[in-house]
């Protein structure tokens, strides 16, 4: 096994998960401060998540001898639209589940089935998020402003697990 080779892969998914966080973060306070409470819960609480994703992969890179690059990828997006927020956020899950599984098959690849399957839940916590927020997406393409008027009356979107 080569150590090298997973700790680079994690330290990417540690950049990924820290642009999350700030993004989700960012998404948050516009719709918080747009009346949007239950939407930007939601975003919040995905973010939390985000980061106890972060705390974990800096865990497995530290057992592996490994130093924790705490770099975020790109730069927050000013999105402040409802709609917007939830499609990009739909797409920023999608993204990571398929970096997380491809990086499962190269740490399996590479001997390392503890990363591997840090990996694999990685995915799977992302694709409860993609659901959620796909979910959300479904309901403001199909109800529009009658779903969002909702969202400003404090009713709460469905959360998952």
């Amino acid at each position: 096994m080569d150590n090298k080779v997973s700790i680079e892969l994690l330290n990417a998914a540690v950049a990924d998960e820290l642009a999350a966080v700030h993004q989700y973060m960012y998404f948050h306070f516009h719709l918080d401060d747009q009346g949007y409470g239950a939407l930007a819960a939601l975003l919040k609480r995905t973010a939390i998540v985000e980061m106890g994703h972060v705390e974990k992969i800096a865990e497995r890179i530290l057992f592996l001898k490994g130093d924790v690059k705490m770099v975020c990828k790109g730069t927050v997006a000013a999105v402040t639209d409802p709609t917007e927020i939830i499609a990009m956020a739909a797409e920023m899950e999608r993204q990571s589940v398929v970096f997380y599984n491809n990086a499962a098959q190269k740490c399996g690849a590479n001997m390392d089935s503890a990363s591997k399957q840090l990996f694999e839940s990685l995915v799977i916590d992302e694709e409860t998020h993609f659901d959620q927020f796909d979910t959300q997406l479904e309901h403001l393409r199909k109800f529009g402003p009658s779903y969002l008027a909702l969202q400003a009356l404090g009713k709460e979107p469905p959360t998952q697990g």
